[in-house]
C-alpha cells in the first residue's frame, strides 16, 4: 500500500493530536517523530507532570516558544488560537477545538475510559495505545465510536495494532491462518562461548543449551529441553497476555491454552513449532494467538517484540522458492511463518493517525467482539478484604496471573476482567488457582464494569 499516494488527496491538511500519558516512553518516541513531520502537530499533551512533559517535548525537538503549561480554559483556548501546544495536568482540559484525534497511553482503564469517551462523544477519532483499556473496554469504545461516525483504532507501533494490521493483509491475500502472535519483550541471548544466557539485564548459567541450537527431529522434545535450561528465567509478562488479549478482540482468535505456550524458540523454527501436534507442532487448536521466547546468539539479530503469522502454504513449489530466497517455511513444506521483526512504537503511530483523520480508517476491526476474557487466577490464597494493587513496568495485578479464558467457556461470563480487578477489594477469600470472579470485587470502578457488562452475553 502506498500511503503516500492514499493521503495525497489531503496534502494540504494538518492533523493534530492531544496526547494522554504524555512523559511515557511512548509518548517521547510520538513526539519525536512529530518533529519531522510537518503534517502533524501536537495540539494538547496531558500529563500529571506539566513541567517534566514540556522537558521532554524540548529533549526531543519542539520548540520551546510553541509550548504553554494551561491551568485553565481559557489558557487552553488562547495556545490553541495561537497554534501553540497546551500541556494540562487535568482532562477537563482538553479542548475538542485543539485536536482530531486522541491518542491515549497512561495505561488507567479507568482514566482511559473516561477521556476516550469525552472524545467520541465530541466527535474526536482516538487511537488506543493503553492494551489495559482496550481489554476491558475496547469493544464499548469501537461501538460508541460508530454510532459518532469517528474511528476508533489500535495503534500501529505496539504490537496489537502491528499484528492486526499483519492479520488483515494476510486474510486479504486468501492465506489459511493457523496461529498468529509476537515474541515477548526481551530475547533469550545465548552465547556459546561462556555458556550462559542472558535476558534483558539477568545471565544465568545454561550450557546445555549448547546441543539445543538446533532443534531434533521431535521438535517438542527439543522445547522441553530448552524450556528446562532457562527455567530459572521469569516466562510470561502480563503485558504478553493483555496485548494478545487486544488481538483477540480484533480478529476473532482465541487462546490454545490460559497460559499460552511460551515457547523458547528459533525464528526459524515458529513454522514448524505453531502448527497442530499431529503434524509435530505444540497446538491443540488452530485460530489461536501465542507468543514465543525468542532464542538467539549474540551475534544475530533480535526479533525486537515483532509479530508474526504461521499459514498453510497450499502450493509446495512456490513455497519452496520462497525457502530459497530465506523464507521461513516448516520441514514438510506445509507451513510458513510471515513476520515483521520489529514494533517501533511511537515512531509508527503517525500511520495511524493520519489513517484515522485522513481516511477514517482504522488499524483494527470496525467491530471487534470478545473471543477471549483477559483474566486472573490468585497464585496463592488471597484474603477477603486484600486490594489487588496494579503496578510495575508491565502492570502486574499483585498476587494474580493473568490468563486468556475463552469466551465461549461457561466460566468466561462470571470472570472479571483482569484491568477491572485491578484496584479493586476482594470481597471473599480466593483460593489459590480460582479464577477470580466479578462477584468477588467491590470497590471497582461501576463505568468499567457497565461497559464490559454491555458487551457481555446474559449469564
Amino acid at each position: 500500500m502506498n500511503i503516500e499516494h492514499l493521503l495525497s488527496a489531503h496534502a494540504d491538511r494538518t492533523v493534530r493530536y492531544a496526547m494522554t500519558g504524555a512523559k511515557g516512553g511512548f509518548a517521547r518516541t510520538l513526539l519525536a517523530q512529530t518533529t519531522m513531520m510537518p503534517r502533524l502537530d501536537a495540539g494538547i499533551l496531558c500529563d500529571l507532570d506539566t513541567e517534566g512533559t514540556r522537558r521532554l517535548a524540548i529533549e526531543v525537538g519542539l520548540d520551546a516558544d510553541t509550548l504553554a503549561i494551561c491551568d485553565t480554559v481559557e489558557a487552553v483556548q488562547e495556545a490553541i488560537a495561537a497554534g501553540r501546544t497546551a500541556i494540562v495536568a487535568t482532562p477537563e482540559l482538553i479542548d475538542p477545538a485543539g485536536y482530531d484525534i486522541l491518542v491515549e497511553a497512561t495505561g488507567n482503564p479507568a482514566f482511559g475510559y473516561r477521556v476516550s469517551t469525552d472524545a467520541i462523544t465530541a466527535g474526536r477519532h482516538v487511537a488506543m495505545v493503553s492494551k489495559e483499556v482496550d481489554s476491558v473496554v475496547g469493544i464499548r469504545l469501537a461501538a460508541l465510536a460508530r454510532e459518532a461516525g469517528v474511528v476508533y483504532t489500535p495503534a500501529s507501533g505496539d504490537q496489537p495494532g502491528n499484528l492486526v494490521a499483519l492479520v488483515a493483509w494476510t486474510r486479504t491475500l486468501g492465506f489459511g491462518i493457523v496461529a498468529v502472535g509476537k515474541s515477548s519483550e526481551y530475547d533469550l541471548v545465548f552465547d556459546p562461548a561462556t555458556g550462559t544466557v542472558t535476558q534483558l539485564d539477568t545471565t544465568i548459567d545454561a550450557p546445555e543449551l549448547g546441543d539445543l541450537l538446533i532443534a531434533g527431529d521431535d521438535i517438542r522434545a527439543t522445547l522441553d529441553a530448552r524450556a528446562a535450561a532457562v527455567s530459572a528465567l521469569p516466562t510470561g509478562a502480563t503485558a504478553d497476555y493483555c496485548e494478545m488479549a487486544v488481538v483477540a478482540t480484533h480478529t476473532g482468535y482465541v487462546s490454545d491454552t490460559e497460559l499460552m505456550h511460551y515457547p523458547v524458540a528459533r525464528i526459524s523454527e515458529l513454522a514448524d513449532v505453531y502448527i497442530p501436534r499431529a503434524d509435530g507442532g505444540v497446538l491443540e487448536s488452530e485460530g489461536v494467538v501465542e507468543v514465543f521466547s525468542a532464542l538467539r546468539t549474540p551475534d544475530e539479530a533480535s526479533f525486537a517484540g515483532g509479530v508474526f503469522v504461521i499459514v498453510r502454504t497450499h502450493d509446495g513449489e512456490t513455497w519452496e522458492v520462497l525457502r530459497g530466497k530465506g523464507h521461513v517455511v516448516s520441514r514438510s513444506g506445509a507451513y510458513a511463518c510471515i513476520y515483521l521483526p520489529y514494533h517501533l512504537m511511537g515512531v509508527e503511530t503517525p500511520i495511524t493517525l493520519l489513517s484515522a483523520v485522513l481516511l477514517g480508517v482504522p488499524f483494527g476491526s470496525a467491530e471487534p467482539t470478545r473471543s477471549v476474557v483477559l483474566a486472573g487466577r490468585a497464585k496463592y490464597d488471597i484474603p477477603a478484604g486484600t486490594v489487588l494493587e496494579m503496578g510495575g513496568h508491565h502492570h502486574d495485578v499483585t498476587g494474580v496471573q493473568a490468563v486468556l479464558v475463552p469466551a465461549d467457556r461457561p466460566e468466561a461470563a462470571a470472570a472479571a476482567p483482569l484491568y477491572l480487578a485491578a484496584h479493586a477489594t476482594l470481597a471473599r477469600d480466593v483460593a489459590a488457582g480460582e479464577l477470580i470472579a466479578i462477584d468477588d470485587l467491590t470497590d471497582h470502578d461501576p463505568a468499567l464494569l457497565d461497559a464490559w457488562l454491555t458487551d457481555t452475553p446474559a449469564r
